[in-house]
């Protein structure tokens, strides 16, 4: 689940496309930060290593991704592209649209579904 201002939406892992970064992330939940946005993506630093694995340039909207280089946890709500390649272990299928409301400095919660 990820917690933001009013709303919440569920992410479903991508298990079998990138089993070590769903792994890593499941076991480092729960995960607080303060969100940033660029262009329409929004992300945060958070204190989890992962190695890249089947890193991509590329995302949908949707999309849920560990950002090697930050280290970052991405949520990608619209057209925008990551700055540098990405692991992306999750999808949001319903309520993207929610994160268009977020604004720089909004906290954001990352746990686990009850």
């Amino acid at each position: 689940m990820i917690e933001c201002r009013d709303f919440e939406v569920e992410a479903e892992l991508l298990e079998d496309e990138r089993p070590e970064t769903c792994d890593a992330m499941w076991e480092a939940l729960p995960i607080e930060g303060v969100a940033t946005i660029w262009k329409e993506e929004i992300y945060f630093d958070i204190p989890v290593e992962i190695n890249p694995e089947d890193a991509t340039p590329e995302t949908e909207q949707g999309d849920v991704s560990y950002w090697p280089d930050g280290p970052g946890f991405c949520v990608f709500f619209g057209d925008s592209q990551p700055a540098s390649p990405v692991n992306t272990f999750a999808r949001v299928e319903e309520g993207i649209e929610k994160f268009r409301e977020v604004e720089s400095g909004d906290k954001i919660k990352i746990r686990k579904a009850e």
